[in-house]
């Protein structure tokens, strides 16, 4: 491994991109200066690739604890630097990429035979694999949808894709690259744009050619590119629900006898370092300049708080409506969240189809979310379609059809993904915890089912509408470089004239306090054959959210189980070897703060992995608090990132709405420096102890029963064995 590390990542293989505040004449020196010494390695010479060409189709069918059954066909492409790469990218975002596509509207609107769809084109260096995928819904034959699947495939093949889907797919994709590109790091961002051109195609601007063929782009292009590729052999994957066959092997660490297999030997690991470099000194580090916040009223009462941003042409809006999935029925788990699904599935005058070809004809995204405390609409959109892209958002919002068919529609996919929720360890986990952190009864405390999501009725999502969605219950937040007066005005033109219904408006109590369930339990999920079991230990804190000095629990939390270099992580991954990565933090609603922990482990190993989280819990708590190291480490973290985490405007646009749900001041995270600063050992061990009680976690375990359950019966808890809910 070493010998591989040293032939391939000699710096003359390597390529640097330096993308934000700093300019090439600053940057050349210092590159020079800190990097120029390294000696160059061998010369790489990358492996050619020609591109495969399978003799004939091939097909394998697998098993796994899966809910429903997807079909995907996969083709050898061309990569990176072929000239068909924008038509093949543009031809599979058509096909089954867009919300628009053809799959989604023929299989998943129209004849409904598939839950989900999905058609992308995976370029790397040399070669690509461009694939098509769908989801079989429950009751139809596989026979049936791969039989459509081919029609549809040859269909587009001989007449190709028509100019009005060429043009929305190019809009579409050069919208989300222009806001993309607001990001200086990151996936998409300006840095890794760059450097993917010029390792991959040797050009940094490859990225401008993309745009040069894409605004030139024909449906002949297109449809001479999937003629070309899609006829060749495919293979074919089918993966169903079932057991493992007999060939699947775990890794040999989970059934190793006596000592851990993956136990590190450090020893082992020791580097030699012939040359110590020193490292350069930080002499100064960014301070955080926040947008100036201001705010107005449109002509209905609403309210806006807005902060503008200039790095892209581009706007950001939210409406937020206190209700979320604590607003609920108790009886009618999952009704937020399926209305919320609903209301861009069409509306009085356009269908669900219409909506989404509208919106790549715009540019812009609109998406539901909002979580347990508010439910929102986000608008993501370029400035120039700011009236029209506003336009299409009202309609979505003030005028959803709640069409019957597109209920049930809607309805199969939501228990689909109920399904397959209960068939991941870690996904049981977290539909068990709100009930017995909370109580079932609680705003916080119920979570959807199969069972309440069946119930949910057409009058039932017009109700939750006129109850919750509505201007007397919301507010907007706008990020944009768009100035304010300019912004209210095009929300004034749209939104100005809704007025709220005359039904009341909703409410939400949360007059129930203290933890639902006794804690120092164990909770024992038998997942049957689980390779790996899932932990996950929680309690109901008396923290606040609002609390100003709310941030010493999060940092002293950095110390236990906040980072990769948190104790809980370094002792069940680094050190043990048992977990891929255990974690531990806080998550916060506007009236209850959870404190959770939680990883997958070895199924062999959960016992010994569950007493080693408890320990250190205990001795964080107790004996072992937070250190000189890693205060001083956690505090130059959170103080050196907190200018990169508002680099974009979606992350303003967030920070905007959490200053608002935990009412601070709009300089609030300009004040956190001082903060943390200000901390010490001794603080943050206090917030820490204030706020957690080792005793008061309730443990829950998913893995296989038969192999566990006596592995944790010496840690001495009271252990509970439940088995899980069928499908229905």
């Amino acid at each position: 491994m070493r010998n591989w590390f040293r032939d391939k990542y000699g710096p003359n293989n390597a390529t640097v991109v330096l993308a934000g505040d700093i300019s090439a004449a600053e940057a050349r020196p210092l590159m020079e200066k800190w990097f120029g010494p390294i000696a160059r390695g061998p010369v790489n010479d990358p492996a050619a690739a020609a591109i495969p060409v399978l003799s004939e189709d091939k097909r394998s069918v697998m098993r796994d604890n899966v809910a429903a059954t997807t079909l995907t066909k996969y083709w050898a492409v061309p990569g990176i630097t072929s000239e068909e790469l924008t038509a093949l990218n543009v031809g599979a975002s058509i096909f089954g990429g867009l919300a628009s596509s053809r799959l989604d509207e023929v299989l998943v609107r129209d004849e409904q035979l598939a839950v989900g769809v999905g058609a992308g084109n995976y370029d790397f260096q040399r070669v690509g694999i461009l694939s098509v995928s769908a989801t079989l819904k429950p009751g139809v034959e596989l026979a049936t949808l791969e039989s459509r699947l081919d029609e549809l495939i040859a269909e587009y093949i001989a007449e190709g894709p028509t100019e009005d889907e060429v043009r929305r797919a190019a809009t579409s994709d050069l919208a989300g690259t222009v806001r993309g590109l607001e990001q200086v790091g990151g996936f998409g961002g300006k840095a890794v744009t760059l450097a993917r051109g010029e390792v991959l195609a040797d050009d940094p601007g490859f990225y401008k050619k993309q745009f040069d063929t894409l605004a030139t782009l024909t449906p002949a292009d297109v449809k001479a590119a999937m003629q070309r590729w899609m006829t060749r052999p495919a293979f074919t994957l089918v993966l169903e629900p079932g057991e493992r066959d007999s060939e699947y092997e775990e890794a040999a660490s989970v059934d190793a006898d006596g000592d851990n297999a993956s136990e590190r030997d450090r020893a082992a690991e020791e580097i030699t370092v012939t040359e110590v470099r020193p490292s350069p000194a930080i002499d100064t580090i960014a301070t955080l300049d926040f947008p100036t916040v201001q705010r107005a009223t449109l002509a209905n009462g609403m309210a806006v708080t807005y902060a503008q941003r200039d790095a892209v042409p581009a706007t950001y809006v939210t409406m937020s409506f206190n209700a979320g999935s604590a607003a609920d029925p108790v009886g009618k788990r999952g009704l937020e969240g399926l209305t919320m699904q609903l209301f861009d599935e069409g509306t009085a005058d356009m269908t669900s189809q219409e909506i989404a070809e509208e919106r790549e004809r715009l540019g812009l995204t609109i998406g539901t979310g909002g979580g347990a405390d508010r439910s929102t609409f986000t608008l993501a959109a370029l400035s120039s379609n700011l009236t029209p892209s506003l336009e299409l958002m009202s309609e979505i919002i003030r005028e959803p059809a709640f069409n019957q068919n597109d209920l049930e529609r809607v309805r199969t996919q939501t228990v689909t993904g109920i399904r397959q929720q209960m068939k991941s360890p870690q996904g049981i986990a977290f539909r068990v915890v709100p009930n017995e952190i909370f109580g079932e009864a609680t705003p916080y405390g119920g979570v959807s089912t199969v069972e309440s999501v069946n119930s949910i009725t057409r009058d039932d999502l017009v109700a939750f509408k006129n109850q919750w969605i509505r201007p007397d219950n919301g507010e907007v937040f706008v990020v944009s470089d768009k100035p304010l007066a300019e912004v209210v005005a095009s929300l004034n033109a749209v939104f100005g004239n809704w007025e709220a219904p005359a039904v009341a408006k909703g409410t939400k109590s949360f007059s129930a306090t203290g933890q639902a369930t006794e804690g120092d339990r164990i909770i024992l999920y038998n997942r049957p054959n689980s390779p790996q079991s899932y932990i996950v230990g929680a309690q109901l804190t008396p923290l606040d959210a609002r609390d100003e000095n709310y941030i010493d629990f999060t940092n002293a939390n950095n110390s236990l189980g906040g980072n990769f270099l948190a104790r809980l992580n370094m002792n069940l991954r680094e050190t043990k070897g048992w977990s891929y990565g255990y974690r531990g933090g806080a998550q916060t609603f506007e009236n209850a703060v959870v404190y959770f922990t939680a990883g997958g482990v070895q199924a062999d190993r959960t016992g010994d992995s569950l007493a080693e989280v408890r320990r250190e819990i205990s001795e964080f708590l107790t004996t072992r608090g937070v250190t000189e190291e890693e205060l001083a480490r956690n505090v130059a973290s959170e103080i050196g990132e907190l200018p990169g985490r508002f680099e974009t405007s979606g992350a303003v646009l967030n920070a905007l709405q959490s200053n608002a749900l935990y009412g601070r001041p709009d300089n609030y995270y300009e004040t956190l420096v001082a903060k943390y600063r200000a901390q010490t050992p001794a603080s943050l061990d206090a917030a820490a102890r204030a706020a957690l009680t080792d005793k008061d976690f309730v443990w829950l375990v998913v893995g296989d029963a038969s192999k566990v359950k006596s592995q944790l019966e010496p840690l001495g808890l009271p252990i509970e064995v439940r088995e899980l809910p069928s499908d229905d």
